[in-house]
């Protein structure tokens, strides 16, 4: 079943659109989650409402950049508010909705379906609830059998209840691809454990490919049988992985204060970890303050570029930018619709694509112009690194995120927000939806 019009579907007094009503869900998520970590018993030390603001957006919206060091602000029960909030912001607030809606047995209406699919951004309403009872049997097996295998790495070293605890913290924020953790210094503890390293990645690799596509391969189990997506998914993130690993060893070998002073396994774990990490989780098993120009700027193009669509990743999403370096292509070669894998890409997805691109584009421009007013005596590379992570809900950062201002963090929300809600689900939030039933004359405008 598709819904052409689903606003009709929405019977409530002041007329909320499924982008509308997710964003406004969302937006509460946020507002609770910053009520709980200002309670006294949330906190070790005083903390401002700016900051709780700021670490409840970027847990809700699986960011992973931290005003104040997590680990040590926090206590158990604020660090459980901050583990929630990445669990429901990762799997969507109208997923976790419907879950409880199902066990209690009763019927998820068509208003509901609405929102889901809008929420798991699905082309119809058909098929959503089997979904998301994959997307939750998958994503909680996934999180306690990894669980299990990290404990017998932290249990060791931390002790039962700690590593137990650690092992769980750190699952759950590099499935969603939160990136916290409760390490100050982040994982760079662990720079060249085979374990830790595999583990984790696997995770936010996974949670950053979509549900979509793990639902495909899961039912389908054949290459042949993949849908288009999935397999242009597949291939373009291990293809985007090898290119990205490769360059930063290249970029970053030399330098004393990153891979220089490791060993060569070190080295490998490193380049590997890192080189994997930017699109999606945000998590650092290298001082990110030391790498290279060189390193900041390829890093910043795989921030924006993101994680799969329907993922717990951000970013313009790793499709979006294949539809459009494949659009680039056929426009080069006189082609009228670019094709992927001998198939013919509409008109309407390349649109679509280009909406995302320069919405996000100049989104993020604006966050520049206020930030770099904002933050004087910070360097404009740094800026745009901090930037572009918050959009990417990525959560790497070179240092600026403790010493933003008021306005700074509060910029930083903002584009953490946009980056999670998506740009066209914003955009359709706000613009009102008309239907035109008039061609106009063509007319001739030079570009290029």
């Amino acid at each position: 079943m598709h819904v052409k019009n689903p606003k009709r579907f929405l019977h409530n007094p002041i007329k909320l659109s499924p982008p509308q009503f997710l964003a406004l869900l969302f937006l509460f998520l946020i507002f609770i989650g910053t009520c709980l970590l200002k309670l006294p018993v949330a906190h070790e030390e005083s903390i401002s409402w700016i900051d709780a603001f700021f670490i409840a957006t970027s847990a809700a919206t699986v960011t992973g950049l931290a005003s104040v060091d997590p680990g040590s602000t926090f206590t158990l029960f604020g660090e459980i508010v901050i583990l929630f909030l990445i669990q429901v912001g990762g799997l969507g607030v109208m997923s976790f909705a419907s879950l409880v809606v199902i066990m209690m047995g009763r019927k998820i209406s068509v208003k509901q379906r609405v929102l889901m699919q809008e929420a798991l951004n699905q082309p119809s309403i058909g098929g959503v609830i089997r979904l998301v009872r994959n997307l939750f049997v998958f994503s909680i097996s996934i999180q306690l059998i990894t669980t299990f295998f990290l404990s017998i790495r932290f249990v060791p070293e931390l002790g039962v209840y700690k590593g137990i605890y650690y092992s769980v913290f750190h699952v759950i924020s590099a499935y969603n691809n939160a990136g916290f953790s409760l390490w100050s210094d982040g994982l760079t503890g662990y720079v060249g454990d085979p374990m830790v390293n595999i583990i984790i990645s696997f995770l936010f690799i996974t949670g950053g490919i979509g549900f979509t596509v793990l639902v495909d391969i899961w039912v389908s189990r054949r290459w042949k049988t993949l849908s288009l997506h999935t397999k242009v998914m597949l291939i373009s993130t291990l293809i985007i992985n090898v290119v990205s690993i490769l360059l930063f060893y290249l970029f970053e070998f030399n330098n004393p204060k990153t891979l220089g002073m490791l060993s060569g396994a070190e080295q490998f774990w490193a380049s590997y970890f890192q080189g994997v990490s930017p699109r999606t989780a945000g998590f650092n098993s290298i001082d990110m303050t030391s790498i290279t120009p060189d390193t900041s700027l390829l890093m910043v193009l795989l921030m924006f570029v993101g994680a799969g669509s329907t993922s717990t990743g951000g970013g313009i999403k790793l499709t979006t930018f294949v539809v459009i370096l494949f659009a680039v292509g056929a426009f080069l070669k006189g082609k009228e619709n670019p094709v992927i894998m001998k198939r013919t890409i509409r008109v309407a997805i390349v649109y679509r694509a280009l909406a995302i691109s320069t919405i996000s584009l100049l989104f993020i421009f604006a966050a520049l112009f206020i930030l770099n007013y904002v933050q004087k005596d910070t360097s404009f590379m740094v800026i745009v690194f901090e930037v572009v992570s918050a959009f990417g809900t990525v959560g790497l950062s070179m240092g600026l995120t403790a010493d933003l201002t008021i306005i700074g963090k509060i910029v930083i929300c903002v584009v953490m927000v946009f980056g999670k809600i998506g740009p066209l689900t914003l955009a359709f939030s706000l613009a009102k939806q008309s239907k035109e039933n008039i061609r106009y004359p063509d007319g001739e405008v030079f570009t290029g």
